[in-house]
Order: C-alpha cells, then structure tokens, then sequence
C-alpha cells in the first residue's frame, strides 16, 4: 500500500517544468535513513563507508535505519550477494529498522508512477552509440548527454527502444539543492543530462525513477550515500517534483578510490569486507568499522587498539558523527 498519493498529471505544480531550488529543509520529526546496497557482490571498503556513513546519521537524529536491496538491474544482479551483504551488516551490528525492500518485487509501483506522470514520458529509438555520436559530451556523471532526437516523435522506421522524461528546454531553468556534506550544487538538465531514461532499453525500470518512489513510498527523509551519486541528484528532485512527493535531505560523502584513482568497486579490484578467522570475529568487525570511520574523517574519543566491542565503537562513533557535521556544517557553501 503507498503511504504517498501521486497528484493526477493535470495537477503538476508549475514549478516542476520551471527553475526551482530545495535548500536543507528543517528536519523532520520522524526521520528516516536507509542504505540501499546493490547485490552485485559483498561488502567492500568502499560501500562499508556509505553503509556507516547512513547509520550514523540515522542513530545521531534519533531516527529509523531502513535497508533496500537495489536489485532492479536484475541483469548485474549476482546470485547470493543480497544475502551476503546482509550478513555483513549484521556481523558489523547494524540492522535494519523495518521490512528489507527488494527494488526487483516492486516493479508495480514504478509503473504506477510512470502513468502518472505520461504526458513528460516518451518512447525513444536512439541506442547509446547514435547518442554519443550527437556530440553534446557528457554530463557530470560521465553519461553522454541526449540530444532530443525522439522528443517531438519517432522517425518514420523507427521503434520505441526506452521510455525518457521531458526536462526544461531552457538551460536556465537550474535545479539546486544544498548538500549536508558538499555545500550547495545545482545543475542545469538541459544542458548537462537532457532528456533521461525512465526504462531501459531491456526492458528495467531505471534508476532515477526507482529510487525516486521508493524513497518516497518508504517515508525517507534523509539520503545519505557516495559522492559518485551526487549528479543524480538533481534529476531525482526534478522527478520528485513531478510526482508531488517531498525531497529529502541530502549528503553525499566521499568515495573511496583505489591507487589508481578509480572509485573501489568490485570491477577496479575492491576486497569484500572479511569477517575474520573465527568466521564472526567481532574484533575484525571493529577494525573494518574503523577503518571505515577514519576515512570519513571521525574523530574517536579512545585510540583505535583500545575499542575491541561493537558496542564501544557504537557509543564513540555515533557523537563523533554528530560533530564532524557541526564542523562540516559551519563551512557549506550557500547559494547567493
């Protein structure tokens, strides 16, 4: 059952197809964080840290911690790994607040979504290698930007391959929003995405719409997640708009990068978070824990050798998260 009601599409707010901005709203009452890990494999460094990064923030707010299994791209998904990362979570002492989601059992509320918001929808032929061949460049995130090619209709031969939504036309027309860790950003869709996949070509609901009804079906009010996600955000409050669901707060903390340079993932070589000789070594989920936590910059009360219990870590990390905010907090950038 949705707890959010999507408005018809004749009642979309005028501010959803012209500049708006959401700066750091007050924080709710209730809050609600989640980390929402992808299963194409276990736990590494890198996503222990966004994994941290999310408690902390939840247990420092008084609020919920809520875990989703981003499964949609059911074609990466790798058998087994959702029930790795779930282990991993609870050996480290980190369990969820609610029901675990699964993206992949709630393709009906995509769809839902998408019907309510059809007359921004339309079908596109182009595949990625016409798209880049437009010579628009690429986006923030590294994706090439769409042209509109099939904005105003397919050519005559030509078949619907994904589903995109309509943004401004006008490269003015900026989306900001104040990040809790990385200041104010904004970007121009038009000029920096285009035109975005609600549907992909094989047939999966993208991401931006998932995460996007998910969060807002789950009462989310505070994404905490990796730096690497940062440009997605704009297009994810676009939608929101669109839909008529609340934004939530947002931070993004920063990626953990191998020598080379290269966010840590399982294709650049990332080691899974190990749980040590004794197969529940609780020492060894301390020390990832802190490793964890030293790269986000955590200033722990007691030296690292003398923290040995979960719970000790727990009762030192929790305010020394609330403080690096404080510090962080006072050094945002804020738009003019």
């Amino acid at each position: 059952m949705l707890r959010w009601r999507l408005p018809p599409s004749t009642e979309f707010p005028q501010r959803a197809v012209s500049s708006f901005s959401a700066p750091i709203p007050t924080p709710a009452a209730s809050y609600v964080g989640r980390f929402a890990p992808s299963p194409t494999g276990p736990l590494h460094a890198g996503s222990l840290v966004a994994a941290l990064a999310s408690y902390l923030d939840a247990r420092a707010n008084g609020g919920a911690w809520l875990i989703r299994i981003e499964d949609i791209d059911e074609g990466r998904a790798v058998p087994g790994a959702a029930g790795t990362i779930l282990e991993q979570l609870d050996w480290l002492g980190m369990h969820s607040d609610g029901e675990i989601v699964w993206q992949s059992r709630r393709k009906d509320l995509y769809q839902a979504a998408r019907e309510r918001i059809a007359d921004w929808v339309y079908g596109c032929g182009c595949n990625r290698r016409e798209i880049a061949d437009s010579r628009l460049g690429v986006g923030p995130d590294g994706a090439a930007i769409y042209p509109g090619t099939c904005r105003h209709g397919l050519a005559p031969g030509r078949e619907a391959r994904s589903l995109r939504l309509r943004v401004p036309e006008s490269g003015d027309d900026a989306v900001g929003f104040t990040d809790r860790f990385a200041g104010w950003q904004e970007q121009r869709l038009a000029l920096e995405s285009g035109d975005f996949v609600l549907k992909r070509a094989d047939g999966y609901w993208a991401y931006q719409l998932a995460v996007v009804v998910d969060d807002a079906e789950q009462g989310v009010t505070d994404v905490v997640r990796g730096a690497d996600l940062l440009d997605s955000t704009p297009r994810q409050i676009y939608l929101q708009r669109l839909l008529g669901v609340p934004t939530p707060r947002y931070l993004h903390v920063p990626v953990v990068r191998n020598a080379n340079g290269e966010k840590l993932s399982k294709q650049t070589g990332a080691l899974a978070i190990s749980p040590g000789p004794q197969g529940r070594d609780e020492e060894a989920a301390v020390a990832a824990l802190q490793q964890a936590a030293g790269f986000l910059g955590l200033r722990l009360a007691s030296p690292a050798p003398s923290i040995r219990s979960l719970a000790a870590f727990w009762q030192e990390a929790v305010p020394a998260w609330a403080s690096l905010l404080a510090e962080r907090g006072a050094q945002l950038r804020l738009p003019d």
